[in-house]
């Protein structure tokens, strides 16, 4: 399968894998699925996350301490879609994990996994094209984030380049919630769809209903990731995956009341 969001609007989940441990993360992972996420980032932990707040800086500290790889997360992975056979999985990875294994190696044992596509986050669409055809021959969907500084040319090339869906980057700056959402991430959205069909899914920053509920009205999806990883840093173990389904599960109701507010 290919990556797609079933619902309306469309929730995408981030977790680093391996925080604070792996059952805990598959826990979480399973209670995001439950309370509606279309798409699970599994996030790979890595020693220089230079495109990352503190928060998951934080925890990818602590899935390396314990010794998580990304050969954990892909075996993660085929336990998630073991049980789960419905939702996208996505490996958002640094490049260097990827380079590591062997691109070809990692394509194959990812779709072997049941992934359906990967994000390298350090990896420039310019510097593309080895990746996206060792991605493309083992039928994994390959996913771009966008700027809003991005010129129209290198959209269109981002665009042209991504399958499943196009991540739109909220704001210039490193990953981390915030009390309002940039301005410019609709014209980011409008100008992205002038180039593709594809959904386009809103992350960096997203942390509240009032956020998902505003970003949704204008993208297909919103990502969730520092909240959910910042979820689990305060919680117990134990208590984790309960706290992230709560959480995912409010987001989406607030978009609910919304719109029954909105027909009213």
């Amino acid at each position: 399968m290919s990556l797609r969001f079933s619902h309306h609007p469309g929730l995408v989940a981030y977790v680093t894998c391996g925080d604070p441990n792996l059952t805990t993360s598959r826990e979480v992972i399973l209670a995001a699925i439950r309370a509606g996420a279309d798409v699970i980032e599994l996030g790979v932990p890595f020693s220089e996350p230079v495109a990352d707040g503190p928060v998951i800086q934080r925890a990818s500290e602590r899935a390396l301490r314990h010794g998580t790889s990304l050969s954990d997360v892909l075996r993660l992975a085929k336990e998630i879609r073991a049980q789960a056979p419905e939702v996208g999985l996505l490996v958002f990875s640094y490049l260097n994990p990827l380079v590591r294994m062997g691109l070809g190696k990692f394509a194959a044992t990812a779709k072997e996994s049941g992934v359906d596509g990967v994000l390298v986050t350090d990896l420039p669409v310019e510097e593309a094209a080895d990746h996206l055809g060792i991605m493309r021959k083992a039928g994994l969907d390959t996913v771009f984030l966008a700027a809003p500084t991005s010129p129209d040319e290198r959209l269109k090339a981002i665009a042209e380049a991504s399958r499943g869906f196009v991540y739109a980057v909220s704001r210039t700056g490193v990953t981390g919630t915030r009390q309002d959402l940039a301005a410019d991430a609709s014209t980011l959205v409008y100008r992205i769809k002038k180039f593709t069909d594809l959904p386009v899914a809103v992350g960096f920053g997203i942390s509240t209903p009032q956020h998902f509920a505003e970003v949704t009205r204008f993208a297909d999806a919103a990502v969730v990731g520092t909240a959910i990883v910042q979820l689990i840093e305060q919680s117990k173990p134990e208590s984790a995956a309960s706290a992230v389904g709560e959480f995912l599960t409010g987001l989406r109701a607030g978009t609910t009341q919304s719109a029954k507010t909105t027909t009213k």
